[in-house]
């Protein structure tokens, strides 16, 4: 599922977009300050932003240069109640990727959510790798060097996860989240459980280690020192 971050002082858009992505099949995650924000944007990296520009603190455009100074290709929409043409103009000079004003459509927000999405995947080849390993999300194939490997879905889905953050410690409850979702009601040890069998198939005719377990934080995805 792809993540949306919102970026809002006002709890009633946060709720509403909230409310409405996530009906819509997005990941949706809401904060009331840039600050907060760009914590979230770290802490689980976004597929898109929507941001306000007027908020306390550090305003959207001041987030939006640090969002781009972290990830130049990450799709942003300014949501804001600044309607001057010159105000649009130095949002779209600044970096937004489209900027719509308040009060606003849901249903045209998520037109040009859904459209930038679509933008984003066809201009990046949707093949992810890391070191002799690469994994294609069209064609839902694996590949360690020569060597075709077959994964289950979710293991096919955790592996996607590792490479879209390569040499990242992430931490069981991230990847409860990314792979398994909000509505999982099982044990975390399943991580460890599909880690594990993701190792075996990485690793069936010998290849070094690419997965790494980082005692009391999490596991990892870099090559061995």
């Amino acid at each position: 599922m792809q993540r949306i971050l919102t970026i809002d002082d006002d709890p009633s858009v946060t709720s509403l977009l909230k409310r409405g992505l996530a009906y819509e099949g997005y990941v949706v995650d809401v904060a009331g300050t840039g600050t907060a924000g760009l914590a979230l944007a770290r802490e689980h990296p976004p597929d898109l932003v929507v941001l306000d520009i007027m908020m306390p603190g550090m305003n959207g455009l001041e987030v939006l240069q640090r969002l781009r100074a972290a990830d130049a290709r990450l799709p942003v929409i300014m949501l804001t109640a600044k309607d001057a043409p010159a105000d649009q103009v130095h949002g779209l000079e600044a970096g937004a990727d489209d900027y719509v004003v308040k009060p606003f459509t849901f249903e045209v927000l998520l037109a040009r959510v859904r459209a930038l999405l679509r933008r984003q995947q066809a201009e990046h080849p949707p093949v992810l790798s890391f070191a002799d390993l690469s994994l294609d999300t069209g064609s839902h194939t694996v590949r360690r060097g020569q060597r075709d490997i077959t994964l289950t879905s979710l293991e096919f889905k955790l592996l996607q996860t590792f490479l879209e953050h390569p040499q990242q410690v992430l931490s069981k409850e991230v990847l409860l989240d990314r792979v398994w979702g909000y509505d999982f009601g099982g044990n975390a040890n399943v991580v460890e459980v599909y880690v594990k069998q993701l190792r075996q198939k990485l690793e069936g005719a010998g290849e070094p280690r690419l997965l790494h377990t980082i005692r009391g934080a999490g596991y990892v995805l870099r090559e061995e020192a």
